[in-house]
């Protein structure tokens, strides 16, 4: 008997390892998609690293972490809410969305170009001015209600710690991406735009696997 409790242990301790690392992963993912999404947010970093230097604009990259609270606790609210069934078409929808986030990253990378003169802002621009520029963007109301917000309770029902873990990875994720923005603008100069051309095809190529993956997973789970 303790031999088949230590089996069952170590094959519960090993499921669970790698529900935690599979979430993981896809945090990471989606964070670097998020955070190096051209918009309002990486525009303003963009800004307060030429104006400022990279010293002063370091703070701003941590502005998604007080911002989103808003978008994250109404989308879970609202997720939860929904009538059992319609989990399969949000991730079929979620992935739809994905895939116009990858499609318009493409087209980015496609015609990118880099303008300092017309990402100048005020030197007085700082971390809250960055929380007011992420609270009036839409995109993370829609990335949370369509993609994460779903992949969190999916992950939650598996294990709280993964819940938990999902979203600490992948606010981790966003900020590491800005600060790498920032400190890329001030550290490489005359390269960033080469580089970050290369960091938009990176991200257009994971959300579009990830948006394939998820369309293929609610029209599978919908018609089982």
């Amino acid at each position: 008997m303790p031999g088949i409790r230590l089996q069952a242990t170590i094959l519960f301790l090993k499921r669970y390892a790698f529900s935690v690392i599979s979430h993981v992963i896809v945090s990471i993912g989606l964070g670097f998609a998020a955070g190096i999404q051209p918009g309002p947010f990486q525009a303003f970093l963009v800004s307060r690293a030429l104006q400022d230097g990279w010293r002063h604009a370091l703070p701003a990259a941590f502005a998604p972490l007080l911002s989103d609270v808003l978008p994250v606790t109404l989308s879970l609210a609202l997720l939860t809410s929904l009538p059992r069934g319609l989990d399969s078409i949000l991730s079929m929808v979620g992935g739809a969305f994905v895939l116009f986030l990858a499609y318009g990253a493409y087209r980015s990378f496609r015609s990118y170009s880099f303008n300092s003169t017309t990402l100048l802002y005020s030197r007085r621009r700082n971390f809250f001015k960055a929380v007011t520029v992420n609270l009036l963007n839409p995109n993370p109301y829609l990335f949370w209600s369509l993609v994460m917000g779903p992949l969190v309770l999916a992950a939650w029902t598996e294990s709280s710690s993964a819940g938990v873990a999902m979203v600490g990875v992948f606010y981790g994720s966003i900020v590491a991406t800005s600060l790498a923005i920032i400190v890329g603008i001030a550290g490489v100069g005359r390269l960033f735009p080469r580089i970050n051309r290369v960091l938009l095809g990176l991200s257009a190529l994971v959300m579009g696997v990830f948006g394939v993956y998820q369309l293929y997973h609610g029209a599978s789970s919908l018609w089982l």
